[in-house]
Parts: C-alpha cells; structure tokens; sequence
C-alpha cells in the first residue's frame, strides 16, 4: 500500500509518499481501506521530529480516518465489513489501509462524506473530552476559544454553542472572526491588531469567562488567568506559543481558578472507547441532523501531504484540510 512517510526530521518536503506491506487487524480491530484522513497539528509536530507514535503505532503520521471496513480481527463484532466508519487511531491515518480499534471506530452517517467523516475524530474527541470532562461546561457559560478558526477552534465553536455555552473566539485576521461568528461565535476578537483581553471583557460586560479553551500556552497564561470569573476554568490543550511562562499563583487562590489540560494520543483504548461513546451518544444526532458538521477548508490528494502541511503551518487555515484516497 501507499504510505506518506517521513524520509527524516524537517519541514513539509520531508513527506514522501512510499510502499509498505498492507497491516492486518489484531484481535479487537478492524483493517479500514481508508477514503480520506484528517490533517493535525500533531502531524506536523510528528514531521518535525517532535511528537514520535506511540510504542506500537505505525511510523508515518495520520491520527483520523475514514473509510470502509475491509476486514476485522478476533472478536469484533461491530463495526461489520463493508460498514462506512470513521476512526481514531494512535498513528498511520497517511495510507490505503489503516487498522484501528473497532471500539474507536463510529459509524458515518448516511449523509456525510467520508472526506468530512475524517474530519472528525480526532478534533471533536479532543473538544468533547477538555469541555466536557475537563472543562465541567454547562448551559448558559462564557465559553473563549482560542484559534477559533482552526480545526479544533470551530469544532469548539458548535459543540459548545450546542451544549448551551456563549462561546467567545480569538483569531488572527478579522476576516477568521467573522467566518467564526457565522459558525455561532456571538463575539471575537483578532488578536493581532486588538486587544484580545480588554476587547472580550468589555464584550463580557467584565464579567470575565466561566472556561477558556486555549492551544497557545504560555504567552496566554496571564491574560487567560485575568479573563476568568471566579471559579473559572482553563483548559490546556497545545503550547504552540511556548510551554513556559512565569505563574503569580495568587490570582488562582484569590480567585478559586482551574488549570488543567490534556493530551488524546497517549491516552489508553479504554479511555478513547469512553470518549468515542460520549461523543457518538451526544453529538451523532446532532451531525445526522446536520446541526453539527465538520468544516473542511480544503482537500487534498494523498500524494499532496506536504502541501497540505505547508498551508497549515502558514496558519492560513478555516477550517479542517484533509486528505482524499482515490
């Protein structure tokens, strides 16, 4: 089969596509002839030799896929073969073949597209999980989401607009901000010529935000922590701006703040089995009603990888970019 392998560490051009020997599915798994696989940050991070595959994984980077069943291993009883499912999987989303745990497999709406079926595993697993079970949201929060028009940002937008959450965004062109309020963001501010902060406090009526979704890290830390209402959370999902920062912990006991974060990846099959059925239980209605649906910016061929990777780290995103599988 066709892999998109990592020929070494380096930028975008470090993609070559390769031959490998076609996998077969263990007990619990399913072999997925794969129509389409997202594109991450973390893929990127894989690229450049920052975010290795778990022991296990296969080399070559892909954490979201969707496809068609094509064989299953040792006590699978679902999903069947032949069934159109979309998967989280540990790495190896870039091929032909992919095989995931059948307990991380959904099943995709009549519908919805395979290219947006891939769409959505990873993105809407990492939101569903950090405002969910870390983030505690509730009807009626003030939601801020950083990068909001960026994968994971307008996953962030929906599914906390349909939990009951006012969801606020940051963005880096005023442009991004309105293409998030049409997605249900009721404020925004772009972050490169505003005032993030003071823009969203007096949008708040300084009432500050009952839970902040951030990928950026430590650049953010001290305005997250000031943005805050008392008892507030901050969820930490990246450190794309950097992973340290100086931490006044006053502001945290005064004000009974909240700072967790998680990451998916390493996170063991039964844990991902748990998230995977949240999320099928409350949000699969929603996408099969079309109430929810993955954006996707652009699509590309599976040989453009390295294309796909460029725009992203351009931050020139809307969206999801996939790639498609002939």
């Amino acid at each position: 089969m066709r892999v998109i392998a990592i020929s070494q560490p380096g930028g975008p051009e470090a993609l070559r596509v390769e031959q490998r020997p076609r996998p077969k599915p263990a007990r619990g798994e399913v072999l997925i002839r794969v129509a389409a696989a997202g594109v991450n940050r973390p893929d990127c991070m894989q690229r450049q030799g920052l975010y290795p595959p778990p022991k296990g994984a296969p080399e070559w980077p892909g954490l979201e896929v969707a496809g068609v069943v094509e064989s299953a291993g040792p006590d699978v009883d679902s999903p069947a073969v032949g069934e159109r499912v979309c998967a989280l999987v540990a790495g190896g989303g870039y091929a032909e073949y992919c095989v995931a745990s059948a307990s991380h497999c959904l099943p995709v709406p009549e519908d919805v597209s395979l290219a947006e079926a891939a769409a959505i595993p990873e993105t809407w697993f990492t939101v569903w999980t950090n405002l969910v079970d870390s983030g505690r949201i509730a009807a009626g929060d003030t939601l801020v989401v950083h990068g909001g028009a960026s994968g994971i940002g307008t996953a962030a937008v929906q599914i906390g607009g349909a939990l009951g959450a006012r969801v606020f965004v940051t963005a880096g062109t005023a442009e991004k901000v309105r293409f998030c309020r049409e997605l249900g963001a009721w404020g925004g501010a772009c972050y490169r010529t505003e005032n993030w902060p003071e823009v969203f406090m007096s949008a708040a009526g300084g009432l500050g935000a009952d839970l902040i979704l951030c990928m950026v890290g430590a650049p953010y830390l001290r305005d997250n922590l000031r943005c805050l209402k008392a008892g507030g959370r901050l969820v930490l999902i990246a450190a794309l701006g950097g992973p340290k920062a100086q931490l006044d912990v006053r502001r945290i006991l005064m004000s009974r703040l909240w700072i967790t974060g998680s990451t998916l990846r390493p996170r063991s099959i039964e844990e991902k089995a748990a998230i995977a059925k949240a999320v099928q239980t409350r949000l699969w209605p929603l996408l099969a009603s079309g109430k929810l649906r993955p954006v996707i910016q652009r699509c590309f061929p599976l040989e453009k990888a390295a294309a796909a990777h460029a725009m992203m780290e351009a931050n020139q995103t809307q969206g999801k970019l996939v790639l498609t599988i002939n």
